[in-house]
């Protein structure tokens, strides 16, 4: 059975999707829309922009969501997914790929994601910090201990979880962590306290987008974020991506399921293995590939 797994924030690369470009008349039709789209030449930063260029979230986000789903319309009849899923922005690529949202209006989604997100993390001083060997449930004991606002955001393999909150009582979780056995617990360079309670701004504000936009059944189940479950209801689908930006990611819960549900071949769509790095450490039986596209047009 195979899973098609598309990437979040922090895969970009510059020069990124420039293979694409060059290689897929499709390619370049489906990047010069989504210059217009947005209404800036997005092209421009992501082939030849600096990594400073491509870290402001406006950019990041639809970056790496469009490297994602033209590969996936690049693959053409390679791409058979039975199941798909995405980490965190990663999941609006996939619900594109599973035909459950356009091209367009995913593009519009992960846009205004990425302003409603950056104008939550202006609000307050807030971060995230990376902690590595403890398990999920001390992790979540200590964060729940520290006054403030400090939770489990990302649950990225066993033994590797991301906390998110207010910076101050981030710090004071992470000296916590590492009294109580943590080999790391390490300040990320992010923008803001991405799926905590500190976006609940931008919820709001991309909760309005997602309901006025038409979402189609797709045509495989989605594992989302939420839920960590396989999706196929569109209404269901649209609660759990609103959820999304306040709620953990639950990649390992996906993975795990996945497989449980049959799952033996993982391919990564997008930049980066960052993806099938996580699976590995999840399951190291399974098969792990990036997708490549193999045919070139002139």
């Amino acid at each position: 059975m195979n899973a098609y797994i598309f990437p979040g924030q922090g895969a970009q690369f510059s020069g990124m999707g420039l293979d694409l470009y060059e290689n897929s008349k499709d390619a370049q039709e489906l990047f010069e829309k989504a210059n217009s789209i947005l209404g800036f030449p997005i092209t421009d930063i992501m082939f030849e922009g600096t990594a400073e260029d491509l870290k402001q979230t406006k950019v990041t986000q639809p970056a790496i969501f469009l490297h994602s789903v033209i590969l996936a319309k690049g693959l053409g009849n390679q791409f058979k997914p039975d199941v798909v899923a995405g980490h965190s922005l990663g999941e609006f690529s996939a619900l594109v790929a599973a035909g459950t949202l356009t091209f367009k209006d995913g593009l519009k989604l992960v846009y205004q994601r990425a302003l409603a997100m950056q104008k939550a993390c202006e609000l307050a001083p807030s971060t995230m910090a990376a902690v590595l060997g403890l398990a999920d449930n001390i992790v979540e004991d200590i964060c729940a201990s520290i006054d403030g606002v400090v939770v489990a955001a990302n649950y990225n393999c066993p033994g590797q979880l991301v906390i998110s909150g207010e910076t101050s009582a981030v710090e004071k979780a992470c000296e916590a962590l590492k009294e109580a056995g943590a080999r790391r617990a390490l300040i990320l360079p992010v923008g803001g306290a991405f799926h905590s309670p500190m976006m609940e701004p931008a919820r709001e504000e991309l909760a309005t987008a997602i309901e006025n936009t038409v979402f189609s059944k797709p045509n495989c189940p989605v594992y989302q974020n939420v839920t960590a479950t396989a999706v196929t209801d569109e209404n269901e689908i649209k609660a759990n991506l609103i959820s999304q930006l306040t709620a953990p990611v639950r990649w390992t819960q996906s993975v795990q399921q996945m497989i449980a549900d049959g799952a033996t071949h993982f391919t990564e769509v997008g930049p980066g293995k960052v993806l099938q790095g996580l699976v590995k450490k999840i399951d190291k039986t399974v098969e792990t590939k990036s997708a490549i596209l193999e045919t070139t047009e002139n």
